[in-house]
């Protein structure tokens, strides 16, 4: 800004004050200020339509921001001679300082403080081909994930592809190579761990890490820090795996355009459908990283913001032709609730987000919210009960990033019937058929805890009875024969386990024996050209529907390979890690507001 401070006497080497000391600007600017402030983001919203801007956010007029997108969440500000480039995402009260180059695909959670003369490069060029000038090369982009109230001192580089934990501390001119651990304070170039912030979610030492290392308390996400390599021989089939259907993502996309209606399909011969495009999307960001070419980045957002109701914050099906159908007004149309997460997490992998909160939820308050739960039929349909629960637990994570009126109410009441009506003796909630065992309890166990305690990353109230339940029902051969399975089943088996193992040691050699024998079926399901089907082929034809390959097949298992490689420490081998609704970090804080 180039006015001179309220109520101070100039000072000639002064004059780009709030340009440089960024977080003066809405204590102690005058109304003038504020107002050009103001309108100067709102020219900006004119041009960059799809992006937005929180409430007293502050954007030097100094810094260079030629982004394609930009969400900065409430009471962040970005400095004089900041140069941002790509699809920034940020939660409330991040700070970008002076001289930072932020480029590529990059998301920050909340309160996440980044010093001067930082860069975070979210791409890379290629070098393949050693007859051809690098700037010719195609660049390749994986995107830069950072998670909430976490430091990053001046001088650091962050390189693409890294993903930083909750509340992690990085040393100033510190060069991140790899991820860093939640709670680590790292430094040194690479970037080591040097100690903890957070001391409970240091592993314990090396040597007594199992593979991938658990972290006590529910704490996040990374599998970095001190974890053992992992069988060779595996992690060599894990990238001759992860090369092959890189090579192939272009044409399995391609599969599912449907040139007729212009829209995604799972697989040809269906109908259009929201989560396909949200499945291309997630599947693109996996392999390619990149959007899927049938489409602008931008059209892409475009598209997926217009399907929103603005007034229930609910999306609808699309019909035949590839078009919304009627409005969701409110919870009651069961197909659109798994709307509230495929979208909306599709839009977070884009750099964009929902345009309207879910106003249907926020309505509900806790008692609502409680009485709903309480209808839901947990002790005969727990898996149907738990997509009722999933829906509003991610419903709950974009109305606390919007700050809605009853966002803390509801989750109040999400977390409180969850805390009260789960069985100590499973884990879980609802309770077994005896005609189909244990796969509706443990299925709706995946989709509740999802939506809440690994979406906010929040302790599980009985990790050990849950890792109990999920290994009995491994072992059943009717869900679990490698002819007989289907990706939910297995991701609903591999995600729990993957949970609770980040909190206790418990029964750690049997998880990655189930882990081993799964992901050694997964990877063979595999079709080349067309990716992967729901359901493995069963030789006989008995679901020709779900052993079709398709998108949904195809994103769901690249997740299960991820995480069942993770637990057998050998997940650094593949190139990509899961994003949107099966990402494996926490995607929000109930404490950002």
């Amino acid at each position: 800004m180039s006015e001179t401070r309220t109520g101070i006497e100039t000072n000639p080497f002064d004059r780009d004050h709030y340009d440089y000391s960024s977080w003066f600007f809405w204590v102690e600017a005058s109304e003038e200020q504020k107002a050009e402030q103001l309108a100067q983001q709102e020219q900006f919203l004119r041009v960059r339509p799809d992006s937005s801007i929180g409430e007293r956010c502050f954007i030097s007029p100094l810094a260079a921001i030629q982004v394609e997108t930009l969400t900065l969440g409430r009471s962040s500000y970005i400095s004089g001679h900041a140069y941002l480039t790509g699809t920034l995402l940020t939660g409330p009260n991040c700070t970008i300082n002076p001289f930072c180059v932020i480029r590529g695909n990059i998301r920050l959670g909340h309160s996440v403080r980044i010093g001067a003369h930082t860069s975070m490069l979210a791409f890379n060029h290629t070098i393949t081909d050693p007859d051809l000038p690098v700037f010719k090369q195609p660049t390749s982009q994986r995107g830069i994930t950072i998670g909430d109230d976490v430091w990053i001192g001046s001088h650091v580089m962050v390189l693409d592809g890294i993903t930083i934990g909750d509340r992690a501390v990085v040393g100033a001119g510190s060069i991140v190579t790899k991820d860093v651990p939640a709670g680590a304070i790292v430094a040194g170039n690479p970037a080591t761990v040097r100690k903890w912030r957070v001391p409970e979610l240091a592993p314990p030492t090396a040597a007594s890490v199992p593979s991938s290392g658990p972290v006590p308390s529910g704490g996040p996400v990374s599998s970095g820090g001190p974890v053992p390599s992992g069988d060779p021989a595996l992690a060599e089939q894990l990238r001759a795996f992860d090369q092959m259907v890189r090579e192939q993502a272009e044409e399995v996309l391609a599969r599912s355009w449907d040139a007729a209606t212009g829209r995604y399909v799972d697989a040809p011969g269906h109908a259009p459908s929201v989560r396909a495009h949200c499945d291309a999307i997630e599947v693109a960001a996996y392999l390619t990283g990149d959007v899927p070419s049938q489409l602008s980045r931008e059209e892409h957002v475009a598209w997926l913001r217009g399907l929103q109701d603005p007034a229930s914050g609910m999306i609808a099906e699309l019909d035949a032709s590839g078009h919304p159908g009627p409005r969701v007004t409110d919870l009651s149309v069961d197909d659109a609730h798994y709307h509230v997460l495929c979208v909306g997490y599709a839009l977070e992998v884009l750099g964009s987000s929902l345009p309207h909160p879910i106003h249907a939820v926020d309505e509900l308050g806790a008692d609502g919210v409680i009485a709903l739960l309480d209808s839901l039929p947990w002790r005969g349909s727990p898996w149907r009960s738990s997509n009722v629960a999933d829906m509003l637990g991610t419903a709950v994570l974009w109305n606390t990033r919007a700050g809605t009126p009853h966002s803390a109410a509801t989750a109040a009441g999400l977390f409180g019937w969850l805390h009260t009506h789960v069985d100590p003796r499973t884990g879980m909630w609802g309770a077994d058929d005896p005609r189909s065992g244990r796969l509706e309890t443990v299925n709706g166990f995946y989709r509740t805890a999802r939506g809440s305690f690994a979406q906010f990353g929040l302790p599980l109230p009985h990790p050990e009875r849950v890792v109990d339940t999920v290994l009995a029902h491994a072992q059943d051969a009717r869900y679990f024969a490698a002819d007989r399975q289907n990706a939910c089943n297995v991701l609903d088996v591999a995600h729990p386990l993957w949970l609770a193992g980040r909190m206790s040691d418990y029964r750690q050699q049997e998880i990655r024996q189930v882990a081993a024998r799964l992901l050694a079926d997964a990877l063979s399901h595999w079709r080349p050209g067309e990716g992967f089907a729901f359901a493995a082929d069963s030789g006989t034809g008995r679901d020709p529907l779900a052993e079709t390959p398709g998108l949904r097949g195809t994103e769901m298992w690249l997740a299960i390979v991820w995480y069942l490689a993770d637990l057998l420490g050998v997940s650094r081998s593949l190139s990509y890690r899961p994003a949107g609704v099966h990402r494996p970090e926490p995607a929000g804080s109930l404490t950002s507001q």
